[in-house]
């Protein structure tokens, strides 16, 4: 028998080659001009800047001032939008973007996977939303920092050449077309619709005044970005007491997860919030009540039963499967569950997620099986998680990115100081509304249904296949805990 490391090894190898495999098949067709300036746009920058004409400024409002409720509907109505009329060389660009945030996402997921405790009840990070964040530094920054920040985003920068720059607006284009792509589908072949929400607030001192164009720039990745100014310095914990109020009257999600102190003698702050709500299909999927399994005790909680053809991949040598769970035309939902759940969980989520393993499905075919008939039952899920890339680029040392020597021009003309960056996710898997529990899911017809019963810790993924993009990665130890 194989030990248990080599089994979740090749576990979780074969699902993240899986997800990763149109991305590495990609890697030498789509090159980085798709994202870098072009000589056109060299020159007419190069003419631009000679002129040098002052920016347009303006100081952010008091946070106290009215803010109308954010409109979800409306916001999953211009992400659809976006995906109407691509050409060819959007989708290419929006794969090197999935790519690029893919690989970043692995790698800042274990570094903060190793900061979570196996006791906790879920955590979650958002590679699209660490990824813009970034970019969007990455939009208002002046060499050093630009050449640094795109560095770190994944693109070489040994040339300095404008050609080799990235385009900022290019990148976050990409990012809005794959966000546009994951709810776009959501609604095919009778699934229910996706809905995908990202808001931005830039807070800032009073008296700082921002570029315009910098915040204009930044709608394709939050479409709704609001700017508000209050005093940082006198009292942090205060000054989050009240960003938190105004997020929450704002958007209307309720996160445990707030802002706690802004960091001393901050003059911005920049804050990505993003929701994700999944509704499962009221002919396939139905709510009912099973027992979770965490350190040998167990509790009755809201399940979801599905019947259907999934693409899965077991082990012989233990009792473990992944699988990948459609949730319309592209949208996918990776599951992993590996054996002696909590304690693996901490081992799989330590793994160094490379190059080498995204392009590995050919070599673990002999682990990989193709879809078969599967009766999945798993549980709903709430779940909230928050942290602060400040601390993850610590972790990647490179503490100085953002700090106070970073040279971030295009954002202000004014003496900034970065305090916290941070990036809130709200992720909802649910039973379609209206629908009554049930104790068993639909029987599809065909072969007898292979029984997959999530009830003990796992790791989840959810996973685009037209753009390669991943846009959560976390696990679940304990659904009671997680909402």
């Amino acid at each position: 028998m194989a030990p248990a490391g080599a089994s979740l090894r090749a576990a979780v190898l074969c699902l993240l080659a899986w997800a990763g495999l149109a991305a590495a098949d990609r890697v030498y067709i789509h090159p980085f001009h798709l994202l870098v300036y072009s000589e056109s746009s060299c020159e007419q920058l190069e003419k631009s800047n000679a002129e040098a004409p002052k920016e347009p400024t303006f100081t952010p409002v008091p946070i106290q001032a009215k803010t109308t409720p954010v409109d979800e509907e409306a916001l999953r109505e211009q992400l659809v939008l976006a995906t109407e009329g691509l050409e060819e060389e959007d989708r290419l660009r929006a794969a090197k973007v999935g790519m690029m945030l893919n690989f970043l996402g692995f790698h800042m997921y274990r570094m903060l996977s190793e900061s979570w405790s196996t006791a906790s009840g879920a955590a979650i990070l958002s590679p699209t939303a660490l990824f813009g964040t970034l970019a969007s530094f990455y939009l208002g920054a002046l060499d050093p920092t630009a050449s640094r920040l795109q560095a770190f985003l994944g693109v070489p920068g040994e040339a300095q050449g404008c050609t080799s720059r990235l385009d900022g607006h290019k990148v976050l284009s990409a990012l809005h077309t794959i966000q546009g792509l994951l709810v776009a589908q959501g609604g095919a072949s009778g699934q229910p619709r996706l809905l995908l929400s990202t808001v931005v607030g830039l807070f800032t001192a009073p008296g700082l005044r921002l570029k315009e164009p910098f915040v204009r720039g930044l709608a394709p990745f939050a479409p709704i970005t609001l700017e508000r100014s209050l005093d940082l310095s006198t009292d942090p914990d205060l000054a989050a007491e009240k960003i938190n109020a105004f997020t929450q009257a704002v958007t209307g999600w309720k996160m445990n997860s707030p802002l706690s102190g802004v960091g001393p003698g901050s003059t911005l702050l920049f804050n990505t919030y993003v929701r994700f709500q999944g509704k499962t299909n009221p002919a396939e999927l139905r709510s009912g009540l099973r027992r979770f399994w965490v350190d040998n005790t167990s509790a009755k909680i809201p399940m979801l039963l599905s019947a259907g053809t999934f693409q899965h991949w077991r082990l012989a040598w233990e009792n473990n499967i992944s699988m990948s769970v459609p949730l319309g035309r592209a949208a996918c939902l990776l599951l992993v569950q590996p054996p002696s759940a909590c304690r693996a969980c901490s081992k799989v989520e330590t793994l160094s997620f490379s190059t080498t393993v995204m392009a590995g499905k050919r070599s673990l075919s002999h682990v990989c099986h193709p879809p078969r008939t599967i009766r999945l039952t798993m549980p709903q899920l709430t779940l909230q998680g928050s942290y602060d890339l400040q601390d993850l680029l610590a972790q990647a040392r490179l503490p100085t990115l953002l700090g106070a020597e970073a040279n971030l021009g295009k954002i202000s003309d004014d003496q900034l100081r970065v305090g916290k960056v941070l990036n809130s996710v709200l992720f909802e898997l649910k039973a379609d509304e209206g629908e009554e529990p049930t104790e068993s899911a639909q029987q599809p017809d065909g072969p007898e249904a292979l029984e997959v019963t999530l009830n003990s810790p796992f790791l989840f993924a959810i996973y685009e296949q037209d753009s390669t993009a991943l846009h959560f990665l976390g696990r679940v130890a304990n659904p009671l805990s997680a909402a």
